[in-house]
């Protein structure tokens, strides 16, 4: 009799290690399933040659910003790797040269979070190259604190530096025609808004460094990147200009390296799963900056390598756009 009952509690037990086993292996499956659809995201087509051809990426020496470079090099271009971290950027440098045999990629000083260093980077690079066809304002972060120049961190890297640095370029990539401005946004912009009392009061997006207060600060600066873009469009109707933002989709970067303990143990086994990696983000950028045959869809939002058509009435603000750029250009001494 105990035989028996042992015999059918090890039949148990066996029938639920299959049962795990086969959960586990539909698991698997379906998550393998997943990446190659739903996760799977759309390839750059274009076959565009760069010879002769110069690009600035900002934040170029890891994740989106290092691959953009890489594929851009790669094709030809004489590539400008504008970061902060010197010796980040010579180790990025030597590793695309090693994998392109283009030994025209070379590093430039910048700090986005110093309105002195955008210029000063502005000068150098006016002063040394007579031409510029691509500006990839990719750089981006979510950390909290303030720039040198008192503007939030968020806010004065994600839009403040960069607008300042397309502003001084302006005349070179019009001298330089057809040329391309292209700013690496994001879809949270739809959790975005700008708080025109606060930038005037307080220089910043939003109040307070919590996680989620960080998330929505990093929000409001790509709905400013897109609205800055839409702007700039406007400005440039004309000339031999166009500009882009995009949404990169989901990828595994070191945007959200100075995140909270908290935040980041939430986000870790999300990002492990169902982020996809810099390679895969990078396409947008290169869609926007190389596809033949976009330059109608100047101003646009993009994503997937495609203009989104359902964009939120938040992103087309003709008065917000326009206000936005008239107190950047403030903030920025230009006006």
């Amino acid at each position: 009799m105990k035989l028996a009952v042992k015999g059918k509690g090890r039949g148990a037990a066996d029938r639920m290690m299959q049962e795990l086993l086969l959960f586990g292996a539909l698991s698997v499956g379906l998550y393998f399933l997943l990446l190659m659809t739903v996760l799977k995201l759309p390839r750059c087509k274009s076959t565009a040659k760069l010879h002769r051809k110069t690009a600035i990426v900002t934040g170029a020496n890891t994740g989106i910003g290092k691959t953009t470079a890489m594929d851009l090099a790669r094709r030809g271009a004489r590539v400008i790797l504008a970061c902060r971290d010197r010796g980040r950027a010579e180790a990025a440098i030597q590793e695309i040269v090693q994998e392109t045999g283009n030994n025209q990629v070379i590093f430039m000083q910048l700090d986005l979070a110093s309105l002195k260093s955008v210029r000063s980077f502005a000068d150098n690079f006016l002063r040394s190259e007579s031409r510029l066809d691509l500006l990839i304002n990719n750089a981006g972060l979510m950390n909290s604190g303030k720039t040198e120049d008192g503007f939030g961190m968020i806010f004065g890297v994600n839009h403040l530096g960069h607008f300042l640095l397309t502003a001084l370029l302006l005349d070179r990539l019009k001298a330089s025609g057809p040329s391309r401005v292209v700013t690496v946004a994001s879809k949270a912009y739809a959790f975005g808004k700008v708080d025109f009392n606060c930038l005037t009061t307080h220089r910043d997006l939003v109040l307070g460094s919590n996680s989620f207060q960080l998330f929505l600060n990093y929000s409001h600066s790509k709905l400013c990147n897109i609205l800055f873009t839409y702007e700039l469009a406007k400005r440039l109707q004309g000339s031999d200009v166009t500009c882009y933002s995009l949404h990169p989709g989901a990828i595994k970067t070191e945007i959200g390296r100075y995140s909270g303990f908290w935040w980041k143990l939430f986000l870790s086994p999300i990002i492990f799963l169902f982020f996809v990696d810099a390679e895969s983000g990078a396409q947008t950028t290169l869609h926007c900056a190389l596809e033949p045959g976009i330059e109608h869809l100047s101003g646009r939002f993009f994503t997937q390598c495609s203009p989104l058509i359902n964009i939120e009435s938040k992103a087309r603000d003709d008065a917000a756009a326009q206000k936005l750029w008239e107190l950047s250009e403030r903030f920025c001494g230009l006006s």
